[in-house]
């Protein structure tokens, strides 16, 4: 008689086909995990006075026109005094994270400058971001408004010093004769509180108005001049009257002083001298107009002065 062949015993563990599927799929999720987290960067705070359009998980950080973050949470400060939003930046952002970076929101504006943030009706706001250069930092001040467009290659900044900035704004305008010369770059609170300190920018062409004894006046809002034969009421501009203005003169007499170092501070003074308006310096600028009237620069009668 035959007898039964002896069975063989399997220490192999054997899997249930049900458990592939949760297997792999928590494989492509700690896989997809480990990805995002190689991609991100550090997280930021920033600190707004509003929080108005601002949500968690879906208002982003753009650069450039770039999304280079994402809002992670917002809440309100502990003393009721504002919020504080916590943002996500990718690992090519990670620069950002530096002192002195700006951050601000967009929300559709509209001014004599053109319109901004128009996109943000349908996709609702989005934070800006304009790069700092200092060591590293994560805790940010927002603006309150956009900060005034700037290009530090053109032109030369200056400081003016004043006891209150009254109606300027970022972005005023700054006048040489009625003529836009430069612009209105941030404003702040001196050191020791003391005054109000606003950092202009005078555009490259006309550096050579701002001598060491210019003077500069606050020409924002309307002036009303009563008298005997009547009454004045005028303005520089229906921009300086929305944003504020300055105005600047220089000295006809003794000589022109020195042209103004870049960063030199002056004082700003709350209201103009008649007599100011009545020097007339001849200053050679560079050569600004570029209709196609106008003859080129070296052309006959047409001096080529560059400013120094």
């Amino acid at each position: 008689m035959t007898e039964p062949a002896t069975p063989r015993i399997s220490r192999r563990l054997s899997l249930p086909l049900i458990w592939v599927v949760p297997l792999v799929a928590l494989a492509i999720a700690a896989w997809m995990l480990a990805r995002q987290f190689r991609n991100h960067g550090p997280v930021v705070t920033i600190d707004f006075t509003n929080g108005a359009g601002i949500e968690a998980g879906k208002t982003e950080l753009e650069y450039k026109g770039v999304a280079v973050g994402s809002v992670k949470s917002v809440a309100l400060k502990p003393d009721l005094g504002g919020v504080t939003v916590e943002v996500q930046l990718t690992k090519t952002a990670s620069s950002l994270a530096r002192t002195g970076s700006e951050f601000w929101v967009v929300h559709p504006e509209v001014s004599l400058a053109g319109v901004r943030g128009l996109e943000t009706i349908l996709s609702g706001v989005v934070l800006n971001v304009r790069p700092g250069d200092g060591p590293e930092a994560t805790h940010f001040r927002g603006l309150d408004r956009p900060p005034a467009e700037e290009d530090t290659a053109a032109g030369r900044a200056y400081i003016l010093r004043t006891a209150e900035v009254g109606g300027l704004r970022p972005g005023a305008p700054v006048y040489y004769r009625g003529i836009k010369v430069g612009a209105v770059e941030t404003m702040r609170l001196a050191k020791d509180a003391s005054g109000d300190l606003v950092r202009i920018r005078v555009y490259t062409p006309y550096i050579a108005l701002v001598r060491d004894n210019t003077v500069f006046w606050n020409a924002g809002g309307v002036s009303f001049h009563l008298s005997l034969i009547g009454a004045e009421l005028k303005a520089t501009s229906i921009e300086s009257l929305l944003e504020g203005g300055i105005s600047l003169a220089t000295p006809d007499k003794g000589g022109l002083a020195p042209v103004a170092r870049d960063g030199a501070e002056f004082e700003l003074q709350a209201r103009m001298d008649k007599d100011w308006l009545k020097w007339q310096p001849h200053i050679p600028i560079q050569p600004v107009d570029t209709t196609p009237e106008a003859p080129k620069a070296g052309a006959a009668g047409v001096p080529d002065v560059i400013a120094k």
